[in-house]
């Protein structure tokens, strides 16, 4: 790590749209339906043929086939089989996505091939383009967490590194798109009902309906979790509602609503020591403040409108408007925020025959802007340098500003029968701003950046059979910081002042680039369904954050850019069908992620691995579903040791956790009951890290701990 701000800053700090053109003309008969494992790429000629149906998810398996790279579907129904507390539950089984939650709250620690992994649990997410029906849901600031509740939803599409290209997502960990229920393919009347350990209920009233050209869907969840860790208590309750009209075959609109507040615990963080003997326990001094994280109300409005211009080419528009208040009181001081921000999409598609080849080629822009952005701090514990002060009194208040714009044009050529050729490229404009204009404008307070970026992407798929791809693809990415990162890597007020250890102003950070090669094949033989993916970047300017003490206690990290590192990694799934008889199927389905990212001559750490994500994660599971329409699965997940210093002296222990899920599905009704037993063993294990700087052979108070025996049930009815 360069000598820069994160090795300067840490040691100060001690001392002080729619989706892209439906490619389904030039897809394959759409795979059988399967689990939640990556589903092979099966390619023939230019007729979709099948036998059955195609459900939402596999029409958009059949849409990512023309990515040539890593890309999956997530079929809601099969996440439905189970508990759906947070959306850990729903990207389980997702190679090289690594996904996990401590105190049942919605703050992930979400990572794809490394990306993000400076941002800990309930901040803003980074270095993912996340999305509502392809509209952004990432903001200049990062992306909120709380609106994505995990019921409602027809299927998710993630999309690993670069293959979020068509959605205008060049960031390091390339998409997650969820697509909402409509009343197109959602039950009349449902009802759904989850409870178990730890004090947990969630509840789900929907309905959706077509009636002639129109269609509604509406969905409300409501959820509370006591917690298996002390101040872990959650609570949530959420609305979720669209409605689309199809004024003829070749317009349609869609209007939708999200409204969501959430309510979470803060427990601070722990040592290894105290996570494997007690980790119900919670950090002092949090246990005595009950500190809590409120997101009062977060709305998001979006619109998607879609025309077909001909046979050939389509246009679709998309807007969308976010409000997402937080209300953080972790520490003596509480931190209030504000963010509005709007969002557009434009995608412009079109499918030709150039000189014999078939082309496909679309262009696209994203805009995402903050329109309001601000912080203000507030005494809520007289302590410490605060003791003399009123409750509520105003300590600081910081603006935020940001813009990016992303122009980007893809296409995909026929070279000759079976072999694609992807040829892409995108500009981006970024700026970012910060200030501090209270209690005084200090120098270098007030700050701006601005970049422009060429982003260039090429690769090609080659179907060397019709139940056999190989892919490849040369790509760079660029993640900009969060306009937040800008205050957290500036400098800090001193003195003997209620400010004190506090930033006074925002600090450079460079945007995080990288060039990715990638080489993967799908596939399916003798009874067996597989994914595999190589992937290999060169990262320039790593956005890296530390977790001191000092840091912690004003409810922060340590921002900063880090010397040439390296990510490469393994992505792996595996589904095997073991026997078959009458209708019943016995499988294993299998998800191996291997990611080593590194320090290339470091200063300080030379080639030490960057700590936080853990080196190789394992998920198995042999499941049974029958013709009666009973099912059963037992998994397991396994992790290796997670680095929690970047000076590699400190670690999470690894770990193995079981589960059990057992359900039946009413043959031809929408009825449904399951059972699920979590970490049979009742394992004690760090499921999250946020590193801490140099441990030197000391333990750190960074990890949080993943939830303990637990037994959940549920019940869902639906009627048409």
């Amino acid at each position: 790590m360069q000598a820069g701000p994160l090795a300067a800053n840490a040691w100060a700090d001690d001392a002080a749209v729619r989706r892209p053109a439906e490619h389904v003309a030039h897809a394959a008969s759409a795979p059988k339906k399967s689990s939640a494992v990556a589903a092979p790429r099966v390619k023939g000629e230019d007729i979709v043929v099948a036998t059955h149906r195609l459900s939402p998810a596999d029409l958009a398996r059949a849409q990512l086939d023309s990515l040539p790279g890593a890309a999956t579907v997530i079929d809601a129904r099969q996440v439905l089989r189970g508990r759906n507390l947070t959306n850990a539950d729903a990207l389980a089984f997702q190679p090289g996505v690594f996904a996990q939650s401590s105190g049942g709250g919605d703050g992930l620690r979400l990572s794809i091939r490394g990306s993000g992994i400076q941002v800990g649990t309930n901040y803003f997410r980074s270095g993912i383009l996340m999305m509502f029906d392809g509209l952004p849901v990432t903001t200049p600031a990062g992306t909120p967490y709380e609106l994505f509740e995990p019921l409602g939803l027809r299927y998710t599409e993630v999309l690993r590194g670069a293959n979020a290209f068509d959605y205008g997502g060049l960031q390091l960990g390339g998409g997650i798109n969820y697509v909402t229920q409509t009343g197109y393919d959602a039950q009349t009347y449902q009802a759904r009902v989850e409870a178990g350990s730890f004090g947990y209920t969630k509840e789900q009233l929907s309905s959706g309906k077509v009636i002639g050209k129109a269609d509604y869907y509406l969905s409300v969840t409501n959820s509370y979790r006591g917690g298996y860790q002390t101040e872990t208590q959650a609570n949530s309750f959420g609305v979720n509602g669209n409605f689309g009209y199809r004024f003829n075959d070749r317009v349609s609109t869609r209007f939708f609503f999200r409204y969501r507040q959430t309510r979470n615990g803060y427990p601070g963080f722990l040592t290894r020591d105290q996570i494997l003997t007690n980790p119900k326990q919670a950090q002092s001094p949090y246990r005595a403040w009950h500190s809590v994280r409120i997101q009062p109300g977060t709305k998001f409005y979006e619109n998607t409108t879609s025309i077909r211009i001909d046979d050939q080419s389509k246009l679709d528009l998309g807007f969308d408007y976010q409000d997402a208040p937080i209300d953080i009181q972790n520490t003596s001081f509480s931190q209030i925020w504000g963010y509005k921000t709007v969002a557009a999409t434009l995608n412009y598609t079109r499918h030709d025959v150039l000189a014999g080849h078939k082309s496909d080629t679309q262009f696209g822009f994203m805009d995402t802007s903050d329109l309001e952005a601000w912080q203000t701090n507030r005494v809520r514990v007289r302590t410490g340098h605060l003791a003399g002060l009123p409750m509520g009194q105003i300590l600081r208040h910081v603006t935020y500003g940001g813009t990016e714009n992303y122009f980007h044009l893809r296409n995909n050529t026929e070279l000759f029968h079976d072999f694609w050729l992807t040829t892409a490229a995108a500009v981006a404009f970024i700026q970012k701003s910060s200030g501090v204009p209270y209690p005084y404008t200090a120098a270098g307070a007030n700050f701006k950046q601005s970049s422009v970026n060429f982003v260039p992407r090429g690769g090609f798929r080659y179907v060397i059979s019709p139940h056999v791809e190989l892919y490849g693809n040369v790509s760079r990415s660029i993640q900009p910081p969060n306009d937040w990162n800008l205050n957290y890597a500036g400098p800090y007020f001193t003195g003997n002042i209620p400010q004190s250890g506090m930033n006074s102003g925002a600090g450079r950070l460079r945007n995080q680039t990288a060039t990715t090669y990638e080489i993967g094949t799908t596939g399916q033989a003798w009874r067996n369904k597989w994914s595999l993916t190589y992937y290999y970047s060169n990262v320039r300017n790593e956005l890296l954050s530390v977790m001191t003490p000092q840091s912690q206690a004003v409810g922060a990290s340590i921002y900063g850019n880090a010397s040439p590192t390296t990510h490469q990694g393994v992505e792996a799934s595996l589904e095997t069908t073991l026997y078959e008889w009458a209708g019943n199927r016995l499988s294993l389905r299998q998800a191996y992620t291997w990611q080593n990212f590194r320090f290339r001559h470091d200063s300080v750490f030379g080639g030490n691995r960057l700590p936080g994500i853990p080196e190789h994660f394992y998920q198995g599971e042999i499941h049974l579903d029958t013709k009666a329409g009973f099912y059963a699965g037992f998994n397991a997940q396994v992790s290796s040791k997670v680095g929690a210093a970047y000076d590699e002296t400190y670690f999470a222990p690894s770990y193995h956790i079981y589960n059990l899920n057992v359900g039946y599905e009413w043959p031809g009704k929408h009825r449904q009951v399951f059972l699920s037993v979590n970490n049979l063993a009742n394992t004690h294990y760090a499921a999250i890290v946020v590193p801490g700087y140099i441990a030197a052979g000391k333990q750190l108070a960074v990890m949080q701990p993943g939830d303990g025996l637990g037994v959940f049930a549920g019940v869902s009815l639906g009627f048409n």
